[in-house]
């Protein structure tokens, strides 16, 4: 089992920045890939960004140049950096994880077995 904790979430104007976190701990396995997830009311889990074991990373189209994702492997930790905020990027942010590859379809909620309970990202205008 894995267990994925996001934090960093809160409240923020159009135009500013948050980092959000999350701290992997459980067994561990390689090959490997993570990805960040966000959901708002009424709408559809959609993929934000991921990345595998060798550090390849992935982007929603309409997302790229705005956030960054990274991880620390030796704190077992994935990071969202998001920039540039708008108030349509509200929604809960989860964090995923899974064995393996995921080839072309890091961005797909599918893929993903171990989830975290997400983190609140408000943005006002």
């Amino acid at each position: 089992q894995v267990q994925l904790v996001e934090s960093g979430g809160g409240s923020v104007q159009a135009g500013g920045s948050l980092r959000l976190s999350c701290a992997a701990s459980g067994n561990t396995f390689s090959p490997y890939f993570m990805g960040w997830f966000r959901q708002a009311p009424g709408k559809e889990r959609e993929g934000v960004a991921a990345i595998d074991g060798n550090g390849v990373t992935s982007y929603a189209d309409s997302l790229k140049g705005r956030f960054t994702i990274s991880q620390d492997n030796a704190k077992n930790t994935l990071y969202l950096q998001m920039n540039s905020l708008k108030p349509e990027d509200t929604a809960m942010y989860y964090c995923a994880a899974n064995s393996g590859y995921c080839g072309t379809w890091c961005l797909l909620a599918g893929w993903y077995k171990y989830w975290g309970q997400g983190t609140q990202v408000t943005v006002s205008s």
